[in-house]
């Protein structure tokens, strides 16, 4: 089981970038798939979750309303779009698939990928 995150970068504040989770080995189909991110110094937290439905999304306070996650099952992939970025948002990215169909709780993310570190600049 393999989760590949993709699409980070350097940006500058107030721009845009597009956020790529894809999963090879099994399907999540069946799973919710969360985004994380851990900054330098600092533990890792919870940005974004989506139900296996494509449904019961959460996303947290902090990025409400600039990042908005979702999931193309066909494409066994799961997407963060991330607008009007902030140089707070300076970190590395991980997804992971939960063992459950829906889940805003870490400990139920079992799959994790490796990261993808997004820097943004003021």
């Amino acid at each position: 089981v393999q989760l590949q995150a993709y699409g980070g970068g350097s940006v500058q504040a107030g721009d845009s970038l597009r956020l790529s989770c894809a999963a090879s080995g099994r399907t999540f189909s069946s799973n919710a798939v969360g985004w994380f991110r851990q900054a330098t110094g600092k533990e890792r937290e919870l940005v974004a979750t989506i139900g296996w439905n494509g449904r019961n999304i959460y996303v947290r306070d902090s990025v409400k309303g600039r990042f908005t996650i979702s999931r193309d099952n066909a494409k066994n992939t799961v997407y963060l779009q991330m607008n009007s970025l902030k140089p707070e948002d300076t970190a590395v990215y991980y997804c992971a698939g939960s063992t459950s169909r829906i889940s805003i709780h870490i400990t139920t993310y079992a799959y994790w990928g490796q990261g993808t570190q997004v820097t943004v600049s003021s």
